[in-house]
């Protein structure tokens, strides 16, 4: 009982906070978001359970909970859904000088179907994909003008699947089909290993926080050799020894592979299909929580921000009551010289014609010449 009224009480504690949150940024939090913040509170509250966390652990970055509950609410993903939509996971995260428990969050592939029914630009209906596997007979759309021949399948359910196929019902009635390869998971895979690269030092030296700039140098020249490897073998790198170190059990064990990879190929097509989130702010949530590079980038910067001093050319200029420098003998003997009397030929100009300074212009009104019509150019 004591369980439930602990979890009742940091529900109470932050639903209204994220509500609060949400209404100032212009995004109306409805009951479906409400429910979805109060699934993803017990979600999260089985991670820290497993880790033997409470949530008043000094160690637990509560502010990043916080965010977290904003993204499901603004999204809607439902921790509770079957199959899942979104899930959670306890990483810890250097922050200043100190390292602190974060909750990060993940979308299934069915959190993403959920975000392209609900959020896709004149999407009527998402269709269920179609999962094409290496003995079926698959047959590409073709194209003549604005004709399109629909793709042709027929299942044997033999083999690894190769492709996966969303058709997509658009307000017009008009119907679309979104292919993706296996082959192009291999770009996902480059930066998970890249992720997982991120705090590796290969001993030399204790961590990337207090690497030299040579050090620095070094680790980044065997990333890049470890990187161009993995793009040299494609999705065989899962099974080379030298990569799985740096490749999580999800994507190499023999029975989680799978489908890892047909949820890589189903985020590929969904990510792609235009969107309208109506607010901005729901928009930079989704580009946060759908795309792993964009969140690395912007944890990149607020860890390496204002770091490095940057070296400009200071010069003192002298003040109003300060004297000026001592002018050299030549500039001295300029400043002196006696102004030269112009040329009185130069003076004599026509009575038309005026080189006052002060006007600034010309005066042609007296030209005889003949007329040239506008934007005319020279008679070759």
């Amino acid at each position: 009982m004591a369980y439930a009224t602990g979890l009742v009480k940091i529900t109470d504690t932050f639903a209204p906070m994220i509500e609060r949150q949400l209404t100032a940024n212009g995004v109306h939090m409805d009951q479906y978001s409400k429910q979805c913040v109060i699934n993803a509170i017990g979600a999260i509250n089985t991670v820290l359970d497993s880790k033997g966390i409470d949530w008043n652990d000094p160690q637990l970055d509560r502010n990043n909970v916080t965010q977290i509950l904003m993204n499901v609410a603004a999204l809607k993903l439902n921790a509770a859904a079957s199959p899942r939509e979104v899930f959670f996971q306890l990483r810890n995260v250097k922050v200043g000088e100190n390292w602190k428990k974060q909750i990060e969050m993940g979308i299934e592939g069915d959190g993403n179907d959920a975000i392209l029914a609900r959020f896709g630009r004149n999407v009527k209906q998402v269709r269920p994909f179609w999962l094409v596997r290496e003995h079926d007979h698959f047959e590409y759309p073709s194209y003549n003008g604005l004709e399109m021949t629909p793709p042709k399948w027929t299942p044997t359910g033999k083999g690894e699947v190769v492709r996966v196929v969303y058709p997509i019902i658009f307000q017009d009635d008009s119907i679309q089909f979104f292919i993706a390869e296996r082959e192009d998971v291999a770009k996902n895979l480059i930066a998970h290993i890249a992720n997982n690269l991120m705090n590796e030092t290969f001993n030399i030296c204790k961590d990337r926080f207090n690497a030299t700039p040579e050090q620095k140098k070094q680790i980044a020249e065997k990333k890049k050799a470890i990187l161009d490897k993995a793009k040299s073998l494609g999705l065989d790198a899962l099974d080379d020894p030298e990569l799985q170190k740096w490749i999580s059990p999800a994507w190499t064990e023999y029975q989680s592979r799978e489908a890892m990879l047909i949820r890589k190929m189903r985020n590929n097509i969904v990510k792609k299909i235009p969107k309208d989130f109506g607010s901005a702010f729901v928009e930079m949530i989704h580009a946060e929580a759908t795309d792993p590079e964009y969140a690395e980038i912007r944890r990149e910067i607020e860890a390496n921000a204002n770091s490095e001093p940057i070296d400009v050319e200071y010069k003192v200029q002298p003040g109003p009551d300060e004297q000026p420098a001592p002018q050299s003998d030549a500039q001295t003997q300029q400043q002196t010289e006696p102004q030269q009397t112009p040329d009185p030929a130069v003076q004599q100009q026509p009575a038309g014609t005026s080189f006052d300074g002060s006007q600034g212009e010309l005066d042609f009104g007296d030209y005889a010449g003949d007329p040239v019509a506008a934007g005319a150019g020279p008679d070759f």
